[in-house]
């Protein structure tokens, strides 16, 4: 954090909802922001085709760029992806083909349209992809032009590579140019659409100098160059952000439903509604004071508008009230909402009983037979909200209601239903 009162809109907004952690020089980014509109980036590499709520934090600090009269540019890493990125990871990413990148990258895409307002104008975002350069750099080009700029012996004091030397994992030669493709991108993004600020998590920071100082030394940047970093969150329990018991909470509605996106926020714990409010919501901060004095069982009201809030966002007005309404009639109503995850089942098939591990892995409320067993054995497992006592316990048409529905449920927060046909 920063004892700096800044001017501008933006930066004031960085710091009061949560998202600055450090800045190369406050003072100057704040007074060039007060010049007119500027134009900062955040890059992201394709490795899968949605990114997830650990992403959410920078796209939310370009969509209040924007609300400040600023231009965020998004930069698809066509090309860095092909090597990848080894900050925060302790060994090297499994090499993608050019067609599962440019997949992920089509995947990827379609969340920044929710978030963001492209078009021509000053404040209007961009998108860009760093294919369009890199791959048509020369290696001899590039060794001559960007090489002279970087000493190996800076470069091996960078988190990102001192962490992998220190575990004794393997850095390879390609991760350890990422750094330097990553500088590279910064000036030329400056060069085609005036970037004059990067912003990333606080582990990107060696990355962000690197580029600063590339465009200074070649002189190649129009005017001085900024970096800002957010934080990296971890939850009020200690868990990294954007990571559940069930994986990753994805962004895209075609690797996590709105209504488990929804359940993802409700659930949070009561310490982090406030900070989460703040971060990933629109909501002014005077109502967000209002909804954080809330105390004991009123918390949930708060949380529930933090759901509401957080998933219209991504997944649109529409699909964030169904998921409202999904979880209103699952946990105060019937139960048995229509919106739930529903798998069609012959009903010949369970005449004569289909295990409950096995019946759970196919409801995808576990991701093995095993870890259906371990659900059942450690009690998360339930029938029509009946807890099931064997993992080899039949479940049969009988089961199911006058409608042909049996509900089947992973701890408290997963459902699914099993329609019988």
């Amino acid at each position: 954090m920063t004892d700096y009162k800044p001017k501008s809109d933006f930066l004031r907004v960085a710091i009061e909802r949560g998202y600055f952690f450090q800045c190369t020089d406050i003072e100057a980014f704040d007074k060039a922001l007060l010049e007119g509109p500027q134009a900062a980036y955040v890059g992201y590499d394709c490795t899968a085709n949605s990114l997830h709520v650990g992403n959410l934090l920078s796209i939310m600090l370009l969509r209040w760029f924007q609300k400040t009269g600023n231009k965020p540019v998004v930069l698809m890493g066509g090309g860095t992806t092909k090597i990848g990125d080894p900050s925060g990871k302790d060994e090297t990413r499994k090499m993608l083909t050019l067609e599962g990148i440019q997949d992920n990258m089509n995947g990827i895409r379609k969340v920044f349209d929710a978030l963001l307002s492209f078009g021509d104008g000053p404040s209007d975002a961009a998108m860009a992809n760093n294919a369009d350069w890199l791959d048509k750099l020369g290696y001899i080009e590039l060794l001559r032009e960007v090489g002279p700029h970087f000493t190996v012996n800076r470069m091996l004091t960078f988190d990102s590579v001192k962490t992998r030397l220190d575990r004794e994992q393997p850095l390879t030669f390609l991760e350890f140019n990422y750094m330097i493709l990553q500088a590279y991108d910064f000036v030329e993004l400056n060069k085609r659409f005036g970037v004059r600020a990067q912003f990333g998590g606080s582990d990107q920071w060696g990355n962000i100098v690197n580029g600063i100082e590339l465009g200074r030394r070649t002189r190649q940047a129009s005017g001085e160059l900024f970096g800002l970093t957010i934080p990296l969150l971890t939850t009020a329990n200690g868990a990294k952000m954007g990571k559940s018991v069930n994986g990753a909470m994805w962004l895209n509605a075609d690797r996590l439903s709105p209504f488990d996106y929804y359940q993802f926020w409700r659930n949070a714990d009561d310490r982090d509604v406030e900070r989460f409010l703040k971060l990933y919501t629109d909501l002014p901060l005077d109502e967000i004071a209002k909804l954080a004095a809330l105390e004991g069982s009123e918390i949930n009201e708060a949380k529930k508008i933090l759901a509401l809030e957080a998933t219209a966002l991504i997944h649109g007005q529409a699909a964030a009230q169904q998921a409202a309404e999904t979880a209103l009639q699952t946990f105060a109503g019937d139960g048995l909402s229509a919106n739930l995850p529903t798998f069609e089942v012959a009903a010949s098939e369970l005449e004569a009983g289909v295990a409950a591990f096995v019946l759970l892995q196919r409801a995808e409320l576990a991701g093995t037979g095993g870890e259906a067993r371990r659900l059942i054995k450690g009690g998360g497992a339930r029938l029509n909200d009946e807890k099931i006592g064997d993992e080899t316990q039949a479940i049969t048409a009988a089961d199911a209601n006058a409608d042909g529905i049996i509900k089947l449920s992973a701890g408290k927060k997963k459902h699914a239903l099993i329609k019988l046909v």
